[in-house]
């Protein structure tokens, strides 16, 4: 929890992106999300799905983040459907849908309309125009989390292929 406050004092945060210089972290992208409290839900649903091993994997990645409180506003018994075991393959999707290859900075997309090819196969519209950063309708809050085998940027909404 403590180097995930490093991470974030480390980072300038204006308009939801961080447009500070990157912080490298030790730690992988799971092991991020593990120490901190906003990510409970997220952590909970990439072990359900049997994702962890991958995002602990060499990578680089990209993982959109959505915090405990995106997963909350989903309607209600979504999230307890998903992490039924007959539903592991719709959870996977929805999972990799918020993952894409490579390790894409806010640097990289400032100023810029763009998509991307997820993890899931499916494109996202990203949106880095007019202050702050959409991705499929979600907000990046904060940005530019490193992790040793990628970057995360925390969003506002979970987002559905």
């Amino acid at each position: 929890m403590q180097k995930f406050r490093n991470l974030m004092l480390g980072a300038v945060v204006a308009s939801g992106v961080a447009l500070g210089p990157a912080v490298s972290s030790a730690q992988d992208i799971v092991d991020i999300a593990a120490g901190n409290d906003s990510f409970t839900t997220l952590v909970a649903a990439v072990q359900a799905a049997g994702l962890v091993d991958t995002l602990k994997g060499d990578g680089p990645f990209t993982v959109f983040a959505p915090t405990d409180e995106a997963f909350a506003a989903l309607p209600a018994g979504t999230l307890d459907s998903l992490l039924l075991p007959e539903n592991k393959a719709q959870l996977v999707s929805i999972l990799t849908y918020h993952v894409v290859p490579g390790a894409v900075m806010s640097a990289d997309i400032a100023n810029k309309q763009t998509s991307a090819t997820t993890v899931e196969g499916s494109m996202v519209k990203i949106n880095a125009l007019q202050g702050g950063v959409k991705v499929a309708g979600a907000n990046v809050v904060t940005a530019d989390i490193v992790a040793e085998n990628g970057v995360i940027h925390v969003i506002d909404k979970v987002m559905l292929p």
